[in-house]
């Protein structure tokens, strides 16, 4: 089953607290997951302040920019892995550098009944 592993962390604290994981430690948990056949997709994202919302309302396209909503914890990147269990998606989840500084939401992805 596939799972969405979204790493929230405070910008400050995702490179800036001693226990912050360099890129090159997340690079070696990317390439961790790709050797056990775990990895489908994993990027960073750049900062918050390079974030544009869009709603459309009452067919009105309205652009703000900054995430949707405040908080003290932004999304910072994210990886959609294979796991054979819910538990096995937290074992991976509980291996991501960031955890140490963030969180890491888990959530299996739902595929969508469409006619076919």
């Amino acid at each position: 089953m596939k799972y969405l592993c979204l790493v929230y962390s405070s910008e400050a604290d995702l490179h800036g607290l001693p226990e912050s994981p360099e890129d090159s430690e997340c690079a070696v948990f990317d390439a961790s997951l790709r050797d056990a056949g775990q990895w489908i997709a994993g990027e960073a994202l750049q900062p918050v302040a390079t974030a544009a919302t869009v709603r459309v309302r009452g067919g009105r396209v309205s652009v703000t920019d900054g995430p949707f909503a405040e908080t003290k914890e932004q999304l910072a990147g994210f990886w959609l892995i294979e796991a054979a269990s819910r538990d096995e998606a937290l074992a991976i989840a509980a291996r991501v550098p960031s955890a140490r500084v963030g969180s890491i939401e888990v959530r299996p992805i739902r595929q969508l009944d469409v006619p076919g």
